[in-house]
């Protein structure tokens, strides 16, 4: 077994036979190859790319959120916190070891990080369908990223890699503005939010269930956490399927608070 890397790839080759050539298993591209237990917590990213994309956010909203209520402040901060946990704490480097991590990641952009920055951002003043084009567009980046071809292509390629990120990020955000914009009807807000719940849960049960471990890039590290690939994948399922769903639960609660503390007239 040896670790190759080039550029920013890091590849695993394990032998196949004594007689035979070396085979590639994983490919890591950002975040390096797997650390071991007793090194994770010390695998913190401080690529100065990285931190100089939080500095042009930070500009960017300040921008053009000159005068911000203190409440955006707070969901900007919160958001840009969460960003933060993603990609510079351990938990980058437990992407490329345990799948259940990858979903952890994940469940931090799309179900906490993008609707923190839908209430950061101004409203939408227009009435919006967020069962329409938006919440097709976030399952639709949900699932397709978490197809094993998309997946190891993401891990394979440092751009693939950003482009998977910020898509989930972008159609998620999306998908929430419209479901927190003012001019939403409650009802439509509220079903929206229960479909994109529920059609997540749906990809972590398809995970939960699977017969076989799908994913190339997780197939070895799992081992040492003591987990097997196929444990680590419904690890990874089980999170998706349920701790997931709370943010949206809270934020079903949000939709509702607003609504019952508007005005009669604007619940019309």
């Amino acid at each position: 077994m040896r670790l190759a890397s080039s550029g920013n790839a890091y590849c695993l080759w394990l032998p196949v036979d004594p007689e035979q050539i070396s085979i590639p298993v994983a490919i890591w591209a950002y975040c390096g190859p797997p650390p071991g237990p007793g090194e994770l917590w010390t695998q913190w990213n401080f690529d100065p790319w990285l931190l100089l994309a939080f500095c042009g956010a930070i500009w960017l909203w300040q921008a053009r959120m000159p005068i911000a209520t203190p409440a955006a402040r707070r969901n900007f901060a919160a958001a840009l916190t969460l960003l933060a946990v993603a990609f510079v704490s351990p938990l980058c480097a437990a992407t490329t070891a345990l799948f259940s991590a990858r979903v952890l990641h994940h469940v931090l952009i799309v179900a906490m990080v993008a609707p923190l920055l839908a209430l950061a951002l101004p409203a939408q003043r227009a009435p919006a369908n967020p069962t329409g084009l938006p919440l097709l567009a976030a399952t639709a980046a949900l699932y397709l990223w978490h197809a094993p071809p998309l997946y190891a292509w993401a891990l394979a390629d440092t751009g693939v890699y950003w482009f998977m990120q910020l898509s989930l990020l972008a159609s998620a955000t999306v998908f929430w503005r419209a479901v927190l914009a003012p001019r939403t009807a409650p009802a439509l807000a509220l079903l929206a939010i229960v479909a994109s719940a529920g059609l997540m849960g749906m990809l972590g049960a398809l995970l939960t269930f699977a017969p076989e471990p799908l994913y190339v890039a997780h197939r070895i590290a799992p081992l040492a956490f003591g987990l097997s690939a196929l444990e680590d994948q419904r690890l990874g399922g089980l999170i998706m399927w349920v701790p997931a769903l709370l943010p949206y639960a809270a934020m079903a609660a949000v939709t509702v608070r607003r609504w019952s503390a508007a005005p009669p007239r604007a619940r019309a």
